[in-house]
């Protein structure tokens, strides 16, 4: 065991209410009469807490500025469940999770950051319990959800057939999950659980957006931001990958946190 692994924080798992167990840690002490709640980070599709957001040092960043950090795997990935049916990812089921996880680590409330799809649980959960959410980041997530652009028999090809797509997108996407040793049938009930799940917070919540200046993934998000009176931060020569890892990113999330 590498030393990052030796000194992760220890897994735990919230019950959801269908009875899925979704993995997650707490990074730092949760306190109730803390000044500001801590942050709950979402990652996205094909993905987990370690590589989203313990690798490119949010974690890190996040407690260096006094804040106590949640992760968590989304059902599907990582360490939680991986249920194989599309039902089990509908968007009030993802929001739930969320909701479950504040209550086993006893937070009444949190401000959150979430990457790409992590940004539709996020919208389900405050179309749930929007009093359990203070503030939003958005990254690298607009109004158009992407999995309603796919042919799922597209996707059905690669992930249960081993074959190549013919739109390049899922096969950058799809492709290095099934390298990872990602769990394909669950990939495929999520795709088709998620797609076409709205990105909408309630006005009340403060939002930002942060995208990369090459990511094609939040198109229309310009306008979005301005219909919500949002602000947004482009960051400059990154791309839906890249932009994880920029310190502009974690600056801009962090002071909007504060």
């Amino acid at each position: 065991m590498n030393d990052a692994a030796a000194h992760r924080a220890p897994t735990l798992f919230a019950e959801s209410p269908d009875d899925v167990l979704v993995a997650y840690r707490v990074h730092g002490r949760i306190d109730a009469d803390a000044a500001l709640p801590p942050v709950l980070l979402v990652h996205g599709f094909a993905s987990n807490d370690e590589l989203t957001w313990e690798r490119t040092g949010w974690v890190r960043a996040v407690q260096d500025a006094g804040r106590a950090v949640i992760t968590l795997d989304l059902r599907g990935h990582g360490e939680s469940d991986k249920p194989v049916d599309a039902e089990s990812y509908a968007p009030a089921r993802l929001g739930a999770d969320l909701l479950a996880v504040l209550e086993s680590a006893g937070a009444e409330r949190a401000d959150f950051v979430g990457y790409s799809m992590g940004n539709r649980v996020i919208s389900a959960l405050t179309a749930l319990a929007p009093e359990r959410v203070r503030r939003v980041v958005i990254g690298g997530a607009g109004p158009e959800e992407l999995f309603a652009s796919w042919d799922l028999d597209d996707a059905r090809a690669v992930l249960l057939h081993g074959e190549a797509a013919r739109n390049p997108v899922i096969e950058q996407v799809l492709r290095p999950a099934i390298t990872a040793g990602a769990d394909r049938d669950a990939l495929l009930a999520c795709i088709e659980g998620v797609s076409g799940a709205p990105l909408s917070i309630p006005g009340e919540i403060p939002t930002l957006f942060v995208i990369g200046e090459n990511d094609p993934v939040p198109a229309g998000v310009r306008e979005l931001a301005l219909e919500w009176d949002s602000d947004l931060v482009t960051i400059p020569g990154r791309d839906h990958v890249s932009t994880l890892t920029a310190r502009a990113f974690k600056d801009a999330a962090i002071a909007f946190l504060a």
